[in-house]
């Protein structure tokens, strides 16, 4: 890998720690009906909560638009906090993962390897974010996202660092996408002026990343709605499909 890469990954590093945690997006009125698609829920930091833009410009936003396009019958969630370390997903995210969940990405740990902290405690916190998901939501697929750390934080660290998340990916049987700023990261087309954070064409290079590993889980059988299939029919069911 090119140095400019590492050298922009450190940066990229250094703003996420630097973050102060923030709360994620909160809708401002309840829907009139209760929303009952299937959940695909997007728990990561400022990368996944779209720093920098509005959330309308983010991977998450551009995803739902693309399942609604295709008429796939999925609710996207943003659950990102910019700022935010493994320890502090594994703590706030028991009370997200109550109501119909189908998939869970995970994208974390960046923050935890600028900090230096020890990849046997990174590691066990994504892997109990692996299992509280599946106490939660026993059939949810979950989706792993791979980062990596820059050559300064030494080279033993840094490896073990990338091999940290297809290992855990194995040994958890998560779906994983291998390098969640793959084409982005180092390039300063695609990234807002702090050369750190995605922009709006970075954006959509990160949802197609995302995509390769969430559309065929989405587009491998049609979501259950309501207790029922949303390509059930109304004489099937007798009511027709909520969307």
């Amino acid at each position: 890998m090119k140095n400019p890469v590492f050298s922009l990954l450190t940066l990229l590093l250094f703003a996420l720690g630097c973050e102060q945690p923030r709360p994620g997006p909160v809708s401002e009125s309840a829907p009139s009906e209760p929303d009952n698609r299937p959940v695909v829920l997007c728990l990561g930091n400022s990368l996944t909560a779209a720093y920098g833009l509005d959330l309308s410009d983010g991977w998450v936003a551009l995803l739902q638009k693309r399942v609604d396009s295709l008429g796939l019958g999925y609710r996207l969630i943003n659950a990102g906090v910019s700022g935010e370390t493994t320890s502090g997903l594994r703590s706030r995210m028991g009370w997200m993962l109550q109501g119909n969940i189908h998939t869970v990405i995970v994208e974390s740990g960046a923050n935890d390897g600028l900090r230096g902290t020890e990849l046997t405690t990174t590691r066990d916190n994504l892997s109990a974010i692996i299992d509280t998901i599946r106490v939660f939501n026993p059939a949810a697929t979950v989706i792993l996202a791979g980062m990596l750390v820059p050559p300064n934080m030494g080279p033993d660290y840094s490896e073990r660092f990338r091999k940290m998340y297809p290992g855990l990916a194995r040994e958890k049987n998560v779906l994983l996408i291998p390098y969640f700023l793959d084409g982005v990261g180092g390039n300063p087309d695609l990234n807002l002026p702090d050369g750190i954070h995605p922009n709006q064409k970075g954006q959509k290079v990160v949802a197609e990343t995302v995509w390769k590993v969430l559309g065929p889980v989405l587009q491998a059988q049609p979501p259950l709605v309501g207790g029922m299939s949303a390509s059930s029919s109304p004489s099937e069911t007798g009511t027709t499909s909520v969307r």
